[in-house]
């Protein structure tokens, strides 16, 4: 055989020769360059700067493994390691059908254009492989073609794409953020997973940050994994373990600003540094809860990162925890799935009767000092109306006055003129300053419509308005007021679970201060009103999760120890009839000096006896 043929024949071998094996993390580190448009600096792509992406990259082109997880921390490189790396890997060294699947089309139209093609740009293993001028290419922003395959990338919004050809690679992103049905067809995650099945080496990976316990899908799909943790290794001891919030410790200046900051071992207690422990992050791994199972998932949380420090942590959660003592939830949700990469469990779903009544404490005056302004709701039954009337302080920090019912016969006069009376009638504070109901909100359902119709118009000028509620906890607690009902009243359609909702957070507040809930006790033969039946029906709902064609939603619900829950709509209405006044409800400016009366200082926490007033 001429020498020609010899060399020919080794060219032909040498192309058909497969690639040698190469994990994703080893593909990266040769060949990955990273873009501007990622965040960083660009260069080569380097695995042991993230050192807890390592395992998870590999496992996605662990030939054995068809599914991996990762439930994590927001900004920990999730696009680029596990999403964009296998992507480049599959389009340079096992061509294939890849659909990437955002949240929305949009979104899949900015990760295409933004992150995508500037990675096919800038790593020279992959600028030839996708032909963007051609017109014959038939590549759009969302289809690109490249030599032995193609990727798609779509929203799973958009159902026609999740049924159409098969695939082998699906690539999930951000899984807790998609919709609960792709239209009519039914869930986005497992119509993708569907087109899967006519391959034997199929891949698929889910990603996401977790949200709502008991909704997060990411969760699910973490809980029927390995559920593995990333570990790292003590400083001192070497043992591993995985890496928790309530080990961290630091201190705060007088202006605010994070100190020291350390880490407990939970082995041997030994304390060391962020600098100390994260020398060691390269001697880290994923330890299993379940290591037999198929499905590979993996966790990790803000604490891993080489990103950032640990001090960025921290200054979140201590901003997420002043939100929270003032009754704002949702920085503290926010900072548990974005940091800790953990869900958002809903505490407190009602309120505890016999802490609120525990609460109770004497005003020794009618009107505490710090209100600012009073209002009223009213609860109309066929035999009687229930009044709440509440003062409110700085940021909304509320003081129960007084709990009224008023008996008679609805269909005579009598008791709307005594209902008229009451609400005219002044309430005094301590210094004799007299406080007039500022605005109220009067239940008009029932049987008596009109009548509270008739009877709120003609007390428009003081306020007072004529509300219905409406379930549903994506309703506006204050809508818009509307006029169309028989009196040409003024009518608030009020989003009911809403306000349920807000003043659910403000009764769970335990500092006083903005949002803070006081109860008074009866003094000196003055009946308040706030009893055990009050807190019995003031705590008589909670809040739920159901479901519905698969989308979660909150309703309130009767938790069964009492059918009585007017005391709630009562505060609800009054804590709404505030809201209608829109006040600015902020500290008062001082007096000049020289006048004898001056704002009191604020006070801090304290139980039991306000100075001065009844006797």
């Amino acid at each position: 055989m001429k020498r020609e043929t010899i060399d020919l024949f080794n060219r032909i071998f040498k192309v058909l020769e497969p690639p040698p094996d190469l994990a994703l993390s080893q593909w990266a580190d040769k060949y990955r360059r990273l873009s501007s448009e990622s965040g960083s600096k660009g260069g080569r792509w380097d695995t042991s700067k993230a050192p807890w992406q390592r395992e998870i990259m590999d496992a996605i082109t662990d030939i054995s493994i068809e599914k991996v997880v990762v439930m994590s921390a927001a900004q920990m490189g999730k696009t680029d390691a596990f999403l964009l790396n296998t992507i480049g890997y599959y389009m340079h060294y096992d061509p294939c059908t890849i659909l990437c699947m955002q949240p929305t089309l949009s979104l899949a139209e900015t990760m295409s254009k933004d992150r995508l093609m500037p990675m096919v740009r800038d790593t020279p293993a992959l600028r030839d492989k996708i032909n963007e001028k051609s017109r014959t290419s038939g590549n759009t922003i969302f289809k690109k073609a490249f030599p032995g395959g193609r990727i798609t990338m779509t929203g799973a919004n958009s159902p026609t794409e999740l049924r159409s050809r098969p695939i082998r690679v699906l690539l999930a992103d951000e899984i807790d953020a998609y919709p609960p049905t792709a239209g009519a067809e039914g869930d986005p995650l497992i119509l993708a997973g569907k087109r899967l099945t006519t391959y034997w080496n199929r891949k698929e990976v889910d990603t996401s940050t977790p949200t709502i316990k008991g909704v997060s899908r990411i969760e699910m799909e973490y809980e029927h994994s390995t559920m593995e943790e990333w570990n790292v290794p003590c400083p001192s001891c070497g043992e591993l373990q995985p890496l928790e919030w309530g080990n961290l410790t630091y201190t705060v200046d007088a202006d605010g600003e994070v100190q020291s900051i350390t880490y407990a071992c939970a082995k041997c207690g030994c304390i060391h540094s962020e600098i100390e422990w994260k020398d060691h992050f390269n001697e880290g791994k994923y330890i299993a809860k379940y290591p037999n199972r198929k499905v590979r998932g993996f966790h990790f949380n803000s604490l891993a990162s080489t990103f950032f420090g640990w001090e960025k942590i921290i200054k979140g959660f201590i901003e997420a925890d002043q939100a929270l003592k003032k009754g704002n939830v949702e920085l503290m949700k926010s900072w548990v799935n974005t940091e800790l990469g953990q869900t958002w469990e809903e505490e407190g779903e009602s309120a505890n009767k016999e802490d609120l009544l525990k609460r109770r404490e004497k005003y020794r005056c009618e009107v505490p000092e710090e209100v600012i302004a009073i209002t009223a709701g009213i609860d109309t039954q066929d035999d009687r109306f229930e009044i709440e009337v509440v003062g409110w302080g700085v940021g909304h920090e509320s003081y129960g006055i007084v709990y009224k019912r008023i008996y008679g016969d609805l269909k005579q006069a009598e008791i709307w003129k005594n209902l008229d009376e009451f609400l005219l009638q002044k309430f005094k504070k301590a210094d004799g300053t007299e406080l007039r109901i500022v605005c109220a909100c009067m239940d008009s359902g029932g049987h008596f419509t009109n009548k509270v119709y008739r009877f709120c118009k003609a007390r428009t000028a003081r306020k007072i308005f004529a509300i219905k509620g409406k379930d549903g906890t994506d309703r506006p607690y204050i809508p818009k007021p509307s006029k169309n009902n028989r009196e040409q009243a003024y009518l608030f359609t009020l989003g009911v679970d809403t306000g349920k909702s807000l003043l659910l957070q403000r009764l769970q507040i335990e500092e006083e201060g903005p949002g803070y809930c006081h109860f008074p006790k009866d003094e000196n033969g003055y009946i308040r009103g706030y009893d055990e039946d009050y807190f019995k029906g003031l705590t008589a709902e909670k809040q739920v999760l159901r479901y519905k064609k698969g989308r979660p939603y909150f309703v309130w619900e009767l938790t069964g120890e009492t059918k009585r829950n007017e005391p709630l709509d009562c505060r609800n209405y009054a804590q709404a009839a505030i809201e209608i006044t829109g006040l600015t409800l902020k500290e008062p400016p001082k007096k000049a000096a020289g006048n004898s009366t001056q704002t009191p200082p604020k006070r801090g926490r304290r139980r039991g006896n306000r100075s001065g007033g009844i006797t």
